[in-house]
């Protein structure tokens, strides 16, 4: 094992075309990470997979079955629990679809563990639009849904939407215990703000986006209208906390 402990957080919900394939990718990376999936009770059988698959990675692959669907966030906050009751100090989140490079997670791990980072996130927009197979309205709305997160809330990170990060486990407990508010699209965006208004340090690494191959998009407009409003009101209430401390 790796001297710090290193695991990655999958949520899933009907994600049994993607799942076995992304775990098996993952374990062929030279850094011995573990894997935690968290479902959603997948109709498809998602669970059911990973538990087959259980007994091939035994003590590096795990999983949280959650009663019904929750949101995003949600199942973020019970995976991040669950690390750091564990043990872990690098805790990773990515989605299983394929969207995010498992051999990105090694560069990642070298920004977290050696170079004094304390979060670090795979950028679709760092250096430009790096985004594979999204038709033009979706990337549109990717980027400057990122793009007005950074205005509102101050962050000089170019993706804070993006779902594929890296956290030093004490950033996360620090997170948690100022609580999180969002539970869709925003859960990413308020992640990263509070990180930064703890005055920890974030760093982007370039990566490139590609759409699922398999399986269907999550994204739906109920979750991004959360990430407009409630993106004002979540940096108006840390402009009041300062004045009334």
């Amino acid at each position: 094992m790796l001297e710090k402990k290193s695991i990655v957080i999958i949520p899933t919900f009907n994600e049994s075309d993607n799942i076995i394939q992304i775990i098996d990718e993952i374990f062929r990376l030279e850094d011995n990470f573990n894997i935690l999936v968290v479902d959603d009770s997948s109709p498809d059988k998602t669970a059911s997979l990973v538990k087959e698959k259980s007994p091939f990675y035994k003590d590096r692959l795990f999983l949280i079955e959650r009663e019904k669907k929750l949101g995003i966030g949600p199942a973020y906050i019970d995976g991040f629990k669950w690390a750091i009751n564990n043990g872990y100090e690098n805790i990773y989140e990515m989605d299983a679809d394929f969207s995010h490079n498992p051999l990105d997670l090694s560069r990642m791990q070298v920004f977290l563990t050696q170079n004094g980072f304390d979060v670090v996130i795979g950028s679709r927009y760092k250096t430009g639009v790096n985004v594979v197979n999204w038709p033009i309205q979706r990337v549109l709305i990717s980027y400057f849904a990122s793009w007005y997160a950074r205005i509102i809330t101050g962050t000089p990170i170019m993706d804070l939407t993006s779902g594929f990060v890296g956290y030093k486990s004490n950033v996360i407990r620090d997170i948690l215990d100022k609580g999180i508010k969002f539970k869709g699209y925003a859960f990413q965006i308020e992640m990263k703000f509070k990180a930064y208004n703890l005055n920890y340090k974030l760093y982007e690494i370039p990566i490139i986006f590609t759409d699922r191959i398999r399986g269907e998009s999550k994204l739906n407009l109920s979750i991004i209208s959360e990430a407009i409003f409630g993106l004002i009101f979540m940096k108006l209430k840390y402009i009041l906390s300062k004045f009334f401390k």
